[in-house]
């Protein structure tokens, strides 16, 4: 006759957490492997930006017999100063905000009006003009510089404001409106028909009731719009001619000279033109990041 022997609850115990213990070896070395390629993948995507920080305070004689990745000889901030005196703050800064700003509220206010129709009212055609402003968005605009060019020449908007904020405001209606239509598409429809039948309006609807609503769609669209905006590089140099009417993307240009070119200044030139957008990012990063997926819903 054989006997089985059954463990000893204090062999299973210690079983039990050596298991766990090696689980969590386990686990702690793929984070360990997991953080060090992300912290490798950072520090690869921050070089352009380390890169740009040391050249704008190095002086061009430096730079130019020691090489990019030597050691300077000599750091200064002038080249900050030399930047906003060749006027990246007083002009490029300024035209960039004036063409910005109208164009963020123009779009906004259009696109939420067409958003509010499109989402709320049931009409023949209403997919149909719903479709038209989905496939704005896929379309390149690459292809219609010639004919935008054309147009605004025809108009007498070539070389002003006002021809590049209203394209800024086309092009970005489609976009806008397919956001703010899923998104109100989500308001409850009892609030709407408790005020109507309050006797409000329906521009009153609108303004008073879904807009308020709609204040965290907004706030995303305005980040993410300000950003694409500000940005812009090949409208402003298509559409804008004078050197005192192009934004700082297009101006940052001006400070390459003709025989020579002091790529300190212009380096410093070009992060003084982030500085906006990077402040816009900071202040609304929640709102910006939600922005990545709203309207991705039925």
């Amino acid at each position: 006759m054989t006997t089985t022997t059954q463990p000893s609850s204090a062999a299973l115990f210690v079983s039990e957490a050596a298991e766990t213990a090696r689980r969590k070896r386990g686990k702690r070395f793929q984070q360990i492997i997991f953080f060090s390629v992300m912290l490798l993948f950072t520090l690869i995507w921050l070089i352009p930006m380390f890169s740009a920080l040391y050249t704008s305070i190095r002086v061009q004689g430096d730079l130019t017999r020691n090489g990019f990745w030597s050691l300077p000889s000599e750091i200064t901030l002038s080249n900050f100063g030399t930047a906003w005196e060749r006027g990246m703050v007083g002009t490029y800064l300024g035209n960039s905000f004036i063409i910005t700003i109208p164009s963020l509220i123009g779009m906004l206010f259009l696109s939420s009006l067409a958003a509010y129709a499109l989402a709320r009212y049931k009409f023949k055609g209403n997919m149909l003009l719903y479709f038209m402003f989905v496939a704005g968005t896929m379309l390149p605009f690459q292809i219609l510089l010639l004919p935008v060019f054309y147009l605004t020449t025809r108009l007498g908007l070539y070389n002003q404001f006002g021809g590049l904020i209203l394209i800024h405001t086309a092009f970005q209606l489609g976009f806008c409106t397919f956001v703010l239509r899923n998104f109100m598409r989500t308001v409850p429809g009892e609030i709407l028909e408790a005020a109507r039948i309050d006797g409000a309006g329906e521009f009153r609807l609108y303004w008073r009731i879904m807009m308020p609503l709609s204040l965290p769609a907004l706030a995303a669209l305005a980040t993410l719009e300000f950003t694409w905006i500000f940005n812009d590089y090949l409208w402003a140099i298509v559409l804008i001619s004078s050197a005192n009417k192009k934004p700082v993307t297009a101006g940052v240009a001006a400070l390459k000279g003709q025989f020579n070119t002091d790529w300190p200044v212009l380096v410093a030139g070009a992060l003084v033109a982030t500085l906006p957008t990077v402040f816009v990012f900071t202040f609304l990063q929640r709102y910006f990041i939600q922005g990545l997926t709203l309207g991705s819903g039925k």
